[in-house]
């Protein structure tokens, strides 16, 4: 069981720094995922010489320090990049699409020397016939390694001076430049052009649907959940071997899980696609463990505007949970009740405690109902574990940090410099609950090795409406419900 729970973490550590670290850093992502399990694989290992026994907290303290630090060093290093403008986020816009490439190879001669100009003289005076004076009075042009920064004073709304300023730089430029509207010092924001890599290299579009693949590896989840849904439902390889559809046991436990896993990145592919983004079709990850760990879709797009990132982001959790919530309660409605004992916890799914979880304690109640008693737990039915892993892969998005869908909604939300504060609090916050449940140590390990900074919209400056900041706070609560504990007034008037 402990490699099991062991190679599910490693499943999805890698996803997260597959989907939240690799743009940002040079440096393979197999050696920053080696830095980040090896405190998880020493402890393991530790409990499977020594036993049960406490080790010392400077046993348990050692590896993850070292690791932490060798972690963000190995990002530093291989950083994305580093000669944009220092402390601006301008310049790193969906860096898939928008970096330029260094050769590897130059010399420390061509490292030294002054990088060229992105634009000439009569390119800079062009640039400066872009800003009229009533919708944006440029005051000051400079340009840097990577981006040519335009500073000036806002005169109309941000949504008029983005469209305006937009449509003169294409006018001037075509294709050659990403523009950028981002919050600058002072409260005025600026306007930056990155060179569109893609454009100038006359890149053929990448093909990102492909079919075959995401049906291949939805294929395989299926057949991997199925295999582990039979188990779940007490199907041994004796019983396979004498009764092959036997298997198809399995197969409730299977559709559940892959609905509920395969609605939320759905969802991101159908916004993403509404707004025109290029976007890949969900690609489900296979895990013999559980049967998949979910699904991504990839974005080769920079987004618009704030809008577009909300919707986009939010789209993916909200449509999980409210498919996983349903499911879950079906399964706990078919789900056993056994003695409550020292074992149980959120995370023991044949002794559940739900007690950890507000939503969760009222969606236990909601399906047992009397049989749930203030002395007893849950040993969840397949479908109700299926249901349970939709709602945590959900929570985990929904966690505003950084890349995930969380750090998108905040982000859009207050801005971007406020969305990473708000993931440094969220990082220690997690931490500090894993002291009071060690069942979140994993999450806090997953959150903290994941940068907080996000990367911004191409229109980083218009904000939300005040409806989607109201589903945002909505979003934010349901978070709050999941992962904070029901309160004691509440465990005794509903009688556990």
């Amino acid at each position: 069981m402990l490699l099991l729970t062991l190679l599910a973490i490693g499943g999805v550590t890698y996803l997260i720094l597959r989907r939240s670290v690799a743009p940002l850093t040079r440096t393979p992502i197999w050696l920053l995922w080696l830095v980040v399990m090896a405190p998880p694989v020493i402890w393991s290992g530790w409990m499977l010489v020594v036993g049960s026994e406490r080790p010392p907290l400077l046993f348990l303290l050692l590896p993850f320090v070292v690791s932490t630090l060798l972690y963000f060093w190995l990002i530093q290093r291989g950083r994305r990049d580093a000669n944009s403008p220092a402390g601006s986020s301008a310049a790193r816009p969906q860096q898939a699409s928008l970096s330029v490439e260094r050769s590897p190879a130059a010399s420390g001669s061509e490292r030294d020397a002054p990088a060229p100009k992105l634009l000439d003289r009569d390119e800079e005076a062009r640039l400066r016939h872009c800003f009229p004076w009533h919708v944006y009075y440029l005051q000051g042009i400079e340009q840097q390694a990577q981006a040519v920064l335009c500073r000036g004073k806002l005169r109309a709304t941000p949504e008029v001076a983005d469209k305006t300023v937009r449509e003169n730089v294409a006018q001037q430029f075509g294709e050659r430049f990403w523009v950028i509207f981002q919050p600058g010092p002072k409260n005025q924001p600026l306007f930056a052009l990155v060179p569109n890599a893609r454009a100038q290299a006359g890149a053929r579009a990448e093909r990102l649907v492909r079919p075959g693949l995401a049906g291949g590896l939805l294929l395989a989840s299926a057949i991997a959940a199925t295999w582990f849904g039979a188990g779940l439902a007490g199907v041994t390889p004796q019983a396979l071997q004498q009764r092959p559809t036997a298997l198809l046991q399995g197969v409730p436990y299977a559709l559940a899980l892959v609905g509920v896993l395969g609605a939320g990145e759905l969802s991101h592919y159908g916004l993403a696609r509404a707004y025109r983004l290029r976007a890949s079709l969900p690609y489900f990850i296979p895990f013999p463990v559980v049967g998949t760990v979910g699904a991504f879709a990839q974005l080769r797009s920079p987004l618009p505007h704030r809008q577009a990132l909300f919707d986009v982001a939010i789209a993916g959790p909200l449509v999980s949970l409210l498919v996983a919530l349903p499911v879950l309660i079906g399964g706990l409605a078919a789900s056993s009740t056994v003695p409550l004992s020292v074992e149980a916890s959120l995370f023991r799914l044949d002794a559940l405690d739900p007690r950890g979880s507000l939503l969760l304690t009222a969606a236990s109640k909601l399906a047992l109902g009397e049989a749930l008693g203030p002395d007893q737990a849950i040993d969840l039915a397949p479908v109700g574990l299926a249901g349970y892993i939709g709602v945590v892969v959900a929570v985990l998005k929904l966690m505003p940090v950084g890349r995930l869908d969380g750090g998108h909604i905040v982000h859009a939300m207050y801005g971007q410099r406020s969305a990473i504060a708000i993931g440094q609090v969220v990082q220690l916050l997690v931490l500090a609950l894993a002291f009071l449940d060690p069942g979140f140590l994993v999450w806090a390990i997953a959150l903290l090795f994941i940068p907080t900074i996000d990367e911004p919209a191409l229109n980083d400056v218009s904000p939300l409406d005040d409806k989607r900041d109201a589903l945002g706070l909505l979003a934010l609560a349901l978070l709050a419900c999941i992962v904070l504990p029901a309160p004691e007034a509440l465990l005794q008037a509903w009688n556990l």
